[in-house]
């Protein structure tokens, strides 16, 4: 594992709402080793909640901490800590237990990593990038573009022949562009990613 940064993630199996249930009682740790240098895994944390929020998850303490101790632990602000774990939880990758103080009746919020559900989101998200290619390829296909002479801009030729072939930005000249090397990558790309969610099913 050297050069690699691995996570230890620990999560219970007795979960509803989010929150533990019956913590004291009903409580079975397993562990997962993530590595957060993968690019895929790396890019898709980054892409959900920022770089600040990737510092949460890759530093943050093991076992059930409060919020205010992320951030100690982390160095990232208060506030992006929290958003960073609401937007965790709203994608199953953080858990939390609420414990109330007996005197002070306080609740106070102990939250844990539990990145057992990454695969099925790193998936579901496949799929949303695989529908929208599918959908630029669809229209790659049919249709024309023109491109400004000083790559100032890309329009359809409905739009370039409005223009007079002259761009807006800049009144260089419109010329016709061959868009099948885009239609190639994409297919590309699709095929790709087709392999990979299909090899994740099986």
């Amino acid at each position: 594992m050297i050069g690699y940064l691995w996570k230890n993630i620990c999560t219970a199996d007795y979960i509803q709402d989010g929150s533990l249930k019956s913590y004291k009682n009903k409580y079975k740790m397993v562990i997962f080793l993530v590595n957060l240098d993968d690019p895929v895994i790396k890019g898709y944390l980054i892409n959900l909640v920022g770089e600040e929020g990737f510092k949460v998850v890759a530093n943050m303490p093991e076992g059930e901490v409060t919020d205010e101790k992320i951030a100690q632990a982390t160095g990232v602000l208060l506030n992006i800590v929290r958003r960073t774990l609401f937007i965790l939880y709203e994608n199953r990758l953080a858990i939390y237990r609420r414990e109330r103080d007996t005197d002070s009746g306080w609740l106070t919020y102990l939250w844990q990593l539990d990145l057992s559900n990454l695969n099925n989101q790193l998936e579901l998200e496949s799929k949303k990038l695989l529908k929208n290619l599918k959908t630029k390829l669809e229209f790659e296909n049919d249709k024309i573009f023109y491109v400004c002479e000083k790559q100032d801009g890309r329009f359809l030729f409905e739009t370039a022949a409005e223009l007079e072939f002259k761009c807006p930005i800049c009144g260089g000249e419109l010329k016709y562009q061959e868009n099948e090397p885009v239609i190639k990558a994409l297919k590309q790309r699709i095929n790709q990613l087709e392999e990979t969610i299909s090899s994740a099913s099986v």
